[in-house]
């Protein structure tokens, strides 16, 4: 499939003028054709809601109410923010990359300046608008559920990244931590950290008050608490260096604090994303699907959207998602390979999703194993079963039906195909 046939548009309307529009923190550069000429007319926009106000009355005064297209690049931004309100604007934003690549091919000696990109964008506005996924909004209800499970993703990515430095912090003055709780982001081990941040003050305290401790945080288990206050009550310390003691410690309690505050705000945002999803006409679909859950039935719910005639096909979502791969060819030679320009977060949530359902969907097992046999590697062999997983699930989203395995497996026994045989021999718990 090529590139043209994945970017299904909806019918344009027939635009008064076009305009493109090289943005930048403070300033930006517009170029813009009237529908019919060839002349084209450049300014400067302040990066102001007032300016862009000011801007909008000056186009309507001059074009009425009828339809503009707008080229930018970026797909999220202030910029976009501050033109999504305006409906006669119909917004094509442009991969940076397509920019980058289309003034190397012009400027070749490597010369750039806004207001010529301004005019490049417009350019391909103009002369490869087929080419453009027009930005075309969800419902309101739907793209906050897009923003909170994003947002979610970034916190727990946060998360990771602070458990990080927790533990090499640890592993200079109080490394016993890590093999007496299971995670250091966990409620129990920040608690614990805040009240005895080192060896020298754990082994203070009494067996009473750190059985009781264990018992707050929901630990019942009598031998494991005897085993921990052994192992407390033996351990010594990594150094004495005070100066490293001391420096650790600071950083740690810096840390603990923050964990805690993403922990609360990423409980928060699991349970609005939940709901605002249950409360979504499509939440049956989504929520049908085998290991989908609380967490990524509301992003695949929020990776599909709502609208049917974003993607004309299941091929559309696969190669928009970058789950379908890029195949090059140059003379006798040709190769495959991962697709880079895609939203890396949809992508992840499909791979994610995609790779829990082997430890539950019999069919998902044998292709994933029959994958791994014939020398593909784990996320190779999970982005081809993600393949074929957006296929169904474009089915049961065009369709407006849940998921059922049964279906399907009728499907596979009518087709005759292997992977119906391969099934039988995996047996799932």
């Amino acid at each position: 499939m090529n590139e043209q046939s994945c970017q299904g548009a909806s019918a344009e309307p027939d635009f008064a003028a076009f305009i493109a529009i090289d943005w930048a923190d403070k300033k930006h550069f517009w170029s813009m054709r009237v529908a019919g000429s060839q002349k084209v007319e450049r300014g400067e926009l302040e990066n102001t809601p007032e300016t862009v106000e000011v801007w909008i009355a000056e186009l309507r005064s001059k074009f009425g109410e009828r339809p503009l297209a707008v080229a930018l690049e970026q797909r999220r931004g202030a910029l976009i923010a501050m033109l999504s309100k305006y409906e006669q604007l119909y917004l094509y934003p442009v991969h940076p990359l397509t920019l980058a690549k289309y003034r190397q091919a012009w400027y070749p000696s490597g010369s750039k300046n806004d207001p010529n990109d301004a005019d490049l964008l417009l350019e391909i506005l103009c002369q490869h608008r087929d080419r453009l996924r027009r930005l075309d909004p969800d419902t309101v209800e739907m793209r906050q559920l897009q923003f909170e499970v994003e947002n979610r993703r970034k916190l727990v990515d946060q998360r990771t990244a602070i458990s990080n430095r927790v533990t090499d912090l640890l592993k200079l003055y109080f490394p016993q931590i890590l093999m007496w709780f299971d995670s250091v982001d966990s409620p129990m081990a920040g608690d614990f950290l805040e009240r005895w941040p080192t060896v020298e003050q754990a082994q203070k305290a009494k067996a009473a008050t750190l059985e009781k401790f264990f018992y707050q945080h929901n630990c019942r288990d009598k031998e494991r608490i005897q085993d921990r206050i052994d192992q407390i009550r033996q351990a010594v310390p990594a150094t004495h260096d005070q100066a490293v003691i001391n420096a650790a410690r600071f950083m740690v309690q810096v840390y603990i604090q923050q964990l805690a505050v993403l922990r609360a705000a990423i409980t928060e945002l699991e349970k609005s994303s939940l709901e605002l999803a249950k409360q979504q006409p499509d939440w049956e679909i989504f929520a049908s699907f085998p290991r989908a859950g609380d967490v990524l039935a509301p992003r695949l719910m929020a990776a599909m959207g709502s609208r049917r005639d974003r993607y004309g096909s299941a091929s559309e979502l696969q190669c928009f998602s970058g789950i379908a791969p890029v195949k090059e060819a140059s003379g006798n030679s040709g190769w495959t390979h991962m697709r880079f320009a895609c939203p890396k977060f949809m992508r992840q949530s499909f791979h994610e999703w995609a790779g829990g359902t082997i430890q539950s969907c019999g069919w998902a097992r044998a292709y994933y194993d029959e994958q791994r046999k014939n020398k593909k590697s784990h996320h190779t062999a999970i982005r081809a079963l993600t393949f074929k997983w957006q296929r169904i699930i474009y089915a049961c989203w065009r369709d407006r039906v849940p998921y059922r395995e049964e279906t399907y497996l009728a499907s596979l026994a009518k087709r005759a195909l292997p992977l119906k045989a391969a099934i039988k021999s995996v047996e799932m718990p």
